[in-house]
């Protein structure tokens, strides 16, 4: 599977209908950026079963603004509609592939169960 473009307009509806989903928020002009792109490609066409969505953070100015970009790239992680991880910076591609491991692997429930119960 390839990578999809997420727009302001796709965005939550792409979050909220996949089990996973990873964002790049990324720039044209950004050197890191084109660095990262074929490493999270790679990825995205190893793992056809997860979404690989692609934020242009020049094109969709408000979307980056609410998801509270500062650093390009900047990778997100969702399971279950959650973000699950947030960090910025290219990573190389094993870097990238313990991040999927990790949420493929999370148990979103218990840690949302875990989470309210500490706030209890």
């Amino acid at each position: 599977m390839t990578t999809t473009t997420l727009t302001g307009q796709t965005f939550a509806q792409t979050v909220e209908d996949n089990e996973i989903v990873l964002v790049d928020f990324w720039a044209a002009w950004c050197g890191p950026c084109r660095m990262f792109a074929p490493v999270y490609e790679q990825a995205a066409e190893q793992h056809p079963d997860i979404v690989f969505g692609k934020v242009d953070t020049e094109a969709e100015r408000e979307l980056a603004a609410s998801a509270q970009i500062t650093s390009i790239p900047t990778l997100m992680a969702f399971k279950k509609g959650h973000l699950v991880f947030s960090q910025p910076g290219a990573l190389p591609a094993a870097a990238l592939q313990q991040v999927i491991d990790a949420v493929v692997d999370l148990d979103v429930d218990a840690a949302l169960a875990a989470a309210q119960d500490a706030q209890q």
